[in-house]
Order: structure tokens, then C-alpha cells, then sequence
């Protein structure tokens, strides 16, 4: 099928006003943690603490396998936004509005059994697993409007409206944390008042965003209930899905096996790995703004049939990537000490920690092209490519672990730099055959 050319300007400020509103919004997330944990710690029961950190990790990996919902929503959102697909438009939202609140909903009822195995695995001491027990049943009562919550996201990346994403992630982590402080501390709920709170905030900020989005649904283009349940639109939706859910589940064991080879080398540099993965973290949060605005860029200038639109968004975003990592892996390097000084207090993590400091302000340099590409991918949909090559990546980076074992730590982290660095290399690779492919198929 031939699709019509649609130009759009893509310029630098259009890459910013695309950037800088979903930077803020990743970065009030580690805010959200800090508070929970300060509120749980003022209790001054340390199982408490212990129960907070258990579940939020749970709950997380659980939430973490439907990162699809969002990832998949702003490809194709971004797609039918540069074909001016109104339908499609509306179509993509309410498919996976459905196929979020749905999925939630067997979450829900699935909770013991996902509650009994995770504490299984992870084997907390029995005071530590009823608070855990107490967060996660009451978390899990969240689970349809946050994955809900994950398809407006999507929705309203893929149509470039970044403001709107960042005012969601306000009111959803700002309620959270007023609702966290006087729930779990005026009203002396505790474990069970922050996870109360997370689960009011979510639900506020899913109907936030359906109040928002329903002045975009214009009646004239509203879709059938047989194009919303197209067979194809499903496949491709559940191919997408499949494939970004196999690259978390990679990426997860990546830096899980980082940390229990950590652990293995001792609770010092358990602790300095803790430390130090902060600073990788914060500046991977940076580095997302810009790969949303690729992910936007580049599914738009593939539905709009815009070949010079694609490469120049490809050029632009990686660009400033480039500038954001190198100004990133600067502060790593020159407030490093300071910045693991504020974390802890230990001097003999202080130290430990230090050793490494070069090796993880480089992290930004070394990632910054697997960032780019994870967001040029996904905007694109070219899902199996980035399912494949994940794997291989995470290949490599366990040769490469075994080989630099005997380097202990430095060994470690070396071998995280050539997982981010293949990456980044293998996606790039890919590049050029399927811009061919894609473009001669449309033009």
C-alpha cells in the first residue's frame, strides 16, 4: 500500500519541547521512593523498612513486564499521528485501554499466587514478609488504572504531547506523596497508608488523563467496534508486546545478575554497587527525555512516509544525546565523591565506592547510542529487532563477565559497559536495512 508524503518540520527546539517535559517527569519518580521510605523509616521499625523495599520490588518487576503498554501505545500512536489517521488515532488509545485495564484486572486476581512465589524466592525473615504481605495486597487493588495509566502515557507521547505526560506524572507522584505523608504518618497507617496512597494517586491520575484525553476523541472519527477488534491491528499490538516484554525480562536479569555478582564479592561492594547504580539511574533519566522525543519523532516521520524527516530526527536526537551524556558523565566524574557522601555515611563504602567512580561516569558515554536506538526503535515498532538484539547483548555481556572475573569488580562493571555498548552497536547495525525497508515499502 502507498502512503502519502507528509512533511513536518523537525527543528531543535521541537526536539526540546519534546524532551524536556518528559526529563522532569522521570525525574520526579526516584522522589516518590525517597518519601515512602522516609515515611515507613520514621516508624521505627526496621522490618518495616525491610517490608516497603520487598514489596516495592515485587511490585515492580510484576509492573515492569506491561512496560509494553507504553512503549507499544507511543509507536503506533506516533505512527497514525504522521498518516492523520484520526481513527487509528483513537483506536490505538482504546485497544490498549482495554488490554491494560483487562491485564490488571487478572493481575488482581492472580496476586496471592504472584505474592506467594515472590516471597518464596526472595526469602525475607517472617515479620519482613507480612509487611510485605500488607503493601503488596493493597498495591495490587491499583494494578487496572496503572496499567491503565501506562497506555495514556503512550497515547499522549506518540501524539507529541509531552506536557501533558509530565502533568499526569506530577499530579500522580505529588498526590502520592502528600497522600503517602498523611496517611502513613498523620494517620499512623503506616506500610499500609503508603501503599493506600499509591493506589489513590493512580486511580486520580487515570482519570485525569481520561478527562484530559476525551476533547481528542471527535465523533466523526470515532472507530467501530470491528476496526477496534481487527485481527491484524490485535497481531501486530500482541507481536509489538511480546517482543518489548522479552527486552525488559532480558534487561531485568541483566542488572539482576549484576547485583548478585555483586553480592558474591562481598557486602562492601554490594553496598558500593547500590551507591554507585544511583548515579547510572539518574542519568539514565536524563537520557530518557530525549529518547521519548526520538520515539515520537521517529513514529511520526514513519507514518507520515517522511524519509528526510527520519534521518533528521535520527541526526537531531542523537546529537543532543550525545551533549546530554557527555555534560552527565562530567558532574559523575567532578561530584562523584560529594554525591556518595550524601548517599552514606560509611567511610568504608565511601571508599569502596570511589574505586570505581571512573568506570561508572563513563556509564552515560558508553550507553548513550542504546538509548538512542531504544528510542528510534520503538517509535518505529521495529520490536523484533530490538527483542533480538537485546539477547544478544545480554550474550556477550556474560562472556564478557566470565572472561574479566578475575578483575573482580572493575570486571563487572566493564562487562555492563559492553552490554550497553553492543546494544547500542547491534540496533545501529540494523539501522540502515530496515530505513531501506521501510521507506521503499510506503514511498
Amino acid at each position: 500500500m502507498t502512503h502519502p508524503i507528509r512533511p513536518f518540520i523537525v527543528t531543535h527546539r521541537l526536539v526540546f519541547t519534546l524532551a524536556a517535559p518528559m526529563t522532569l517527569a522521570y525525574l520526579t519518580t526516584p522522589l516518590l521512593g525517597v518519601v515512602d521510605t522516609a515515611v515507613v523509616g520514621r516508624l521505627g521499625e526496621a522490618f518495616m523498612i525491610g517490608g516497603l523495599a520487598v514489596g516495592a520490588i515485587l511490585v515492580d518487576v510484576i509492573f515492569t513486564t506491561f512496560n509494553f503498554l507504553r512503549s507499544g501505545t507511543t509507536g503506533l500512536t506516533a505512527q497514525a499521528y504522521g498518516r492523520e489517521d484520526e481513527t487509528e488515532i483513537q483506536a490505538t488509545l482504546l485497544r490498549s485501554l482495554i488490554i491494560g485495564v483487562a491485564s490488571g484486572i487478572i493481575l488482581l486476581m492472580l496476586t496471592p499466587l504472584l505474592l506467594s512465589l515472590g516471597l518464596y524466592l526472595m526469602e525475607p525473615s517472617e515479620t519482613v514478609a507480612i509487611a510485605t504481605q500488607q503493601y503488596v495486597l493493597i498495591r495490587m487493588l491499583g494494578a487496572p488504572v496503572t496499567l491503565g495509566n501506562y497506555a495514556l502515557l503512550g497515547w499522549f507521547i506518540g501524539l507529541g504531547r509531552t506536557r501533558t505526560g509530565l502533568l499526569l506524572q506530577i499530579v500522580l507522584n505529588g498526590s502520592n506523596i502528600i497522600l503517602s505523608i498523611f496517611l502513613g504518618l498523620h494517620l499512623s497507617l503506616g506500610i499500609k497508608g503508603v501503599a493506600a496512597a499509591t493506589v489513590m494517586s493512580e486511580l486520580l491520575a487515570f482519570l485525569l488523563g481520561l478527562l484530559i484525553c476525551y476533547p481528542f476523541f471527535k465523533c466523526s472519527a470515532r472507530p467501530s467496534w470491528q476496526r477496534l477488534l481487527d485481527r491484524a491491528a490485535l497481531w501486530r499490538f500482541a507481536n509489538l508486546n511480546f517482543d518489548i516484554m522479552l527486552r525488559s525480562f532480558a534487561l531485568l536479569f541483566a542488572f539482576a545478575f549484576f547485583t548478585t555478582q555483586g553480592a558474591y564479592l562481598g557486602e562492601q561492594t554490594l553496598a558500593a554497587n547500590a551507591v554507585l547504580m544511583n548515579f547510572f539511574m539518574l542519568a539514565s533519566y536524563f537520557l530518557d527525555g530525549l529518547t521519548s522525543a526520538a520515539e515520537q519523532l521517529a513514529g511520526r516521520a514513519i507514518g507520515a512516509n517522511y524519509r528526510d524527516g527520519f534521518m533528521r530526527s535520527l541526526k537531531l536526537t542523537l546529537g543532543w544525546n550525545t551533549v546530554m551524556a557527555s555534560l552527565l558523565a562530567m558532574m559523575l566524574w567532578f561530584l562523584g565523591e560529594p554525591m556518595i557522601a550524601l548517599i552514606t555515611t560509611l567511610e568504608s563504602v565511601q571508599m569502596e565506592a570511589a574505586q570505581y567512580l571512573l568506570l561508572v561516569a563513563l556509564l552515560p558515554l558508553t550507553g548513550v547510542l542504546a538509548f538512542q536506538m531504544d528510542g528510534i526503535f520503538i517509535g518505529a515498532t521495529w520490536s523484533r529487532d530490538m527483542s533480538l538484539m537485546m539477547l544478544v547483548s545480554l550474550g556477550v555481556y556474560l562472556v564478557t563477565w566470565w572472561w574479566l572475573r578475575d578483575l573482580a569488580n572493575n570486571g563487572l562493571w566493564l562487562a555492563l559497559h559492553v552490554f550497553l555498548l553492543v546494544r547500542g552497536l547491534t540496533l545501529s547495525a540494523r539501522l540502515p536495512v530496515r530505513i531501506r525497508q521501510t521507506f521503499s515499502q510506503t514511498e
